[in-house]
């Protein structure tokens, strides 16, 4: 950045690609976020974000149509014995169908980011809402959790300096996985089909994620078959490698009729 003869310091990118990119500020050494915009979770860290429109794309904008609502749900976890959070979008005609209830989608974030990146970051509210009234898809619940948990009692061993993929930060994935499935069978799943008006049953839940959600789709789907009937993941091949490689997979795939 060039501080300018008004005091302010500029800077100014090269053509950048449609998205969403984060930034933050070095002043004085100290990385913060920048006061003027919003801040988002990604990276690991707060951090604000300017975004480059996608040219003649409307499908994330908010248009003139019935729009659902998010809502926040907190819950004390069993599991982790701790408190934590999900985001989970109700369609439109949710609270005027009193009657109707609706299929659930689960849908997981990226390592780096939370439950909050989808709807701040992804605009997954405006994108269902157009998509339902173009009649392109059914009105549906839709379930973002965070996806860092440990279970209780546990503490993860210091990473520092241990390269990504290392035997011991692939024991610490594992255990964090194995976790988020257990309180996502055992405690979140429950709660939800309590909670909402869903259709509490495998025919009508589906599962998706990106990257590190795309890892823990794979994981809890392929283990509880007889809760998904839909899987999505998206650069979470790294599990389904795996899967493929351990014996009776392809069985309880043709047994789910998956």
């Amino acid at each position: 950045m060039e501080k300018q003869a008004d005091g302010f310091w500029t800077f100014t990118t090269p053509p950048m690609a449609p998205g969403l990119h984060y930034y933050t500020l070095i002043v004085d050494g100290a990385e913060v976020s920048d006061s003027g915009s919003t801040a988002y979770f990604g990276g690991s860290k707060w951090a604000s974000a300017v975004e480059v429109p996608e040219a003649g794309a409307d499908y994330y904008s908010p248009r003139d149509v019935p729009h659902g609502q998010v809502r926040e749900v907190s819950y004390n976890s069993s599991v982790t014995a701790r408190w934590r959070h999900a985001m989970v979008y109700l369609p439109p005609d949710y609270d005027t169908h009193p009657k109707t209830r609706y299929p659930v989608l689960y849908l997981q974030h990226g390592v780096g980011e939370d439950e909050t990146g989808w709807i701040r970051q992804g605009k997954a509210n405006f994108i269902l809402d157009n998509l339902i009234a173009s009649g392109n898809t059914r009105p549906m619940i839709v379930v973002m959790a965070n996806g860092y948990a440990n279970r209780a009692g546990y503490t993860p061993p210091d990473q520092t300096g241990k390269p990504f993929g290392s035997p011991e930060m692939m024991k610490v994935m594992q255990e964090r996985m194995g976790a988020f499935e257990d309180d996502m069978r055992q405690v979140l799943i429950p709660l939800i089909d309590k909670t909402f008006r869903t259709l509490p049953d495998r025919d009508h839940r589906a599962m998706a994620g990106l990257s590190m959600g795309g890892m823990q789709t794979f994981q809890v789907t392929f283990n509880h078959l007889d809760l998904f009937s839909y899987i999505g993941g998206f650069s979470g091949a790294a599990t389904c490698l795996r899967w493929e490689q351990q014996a009776g997979y392809e069985d309880r795939v043709q047994r789910s009729d998956g």
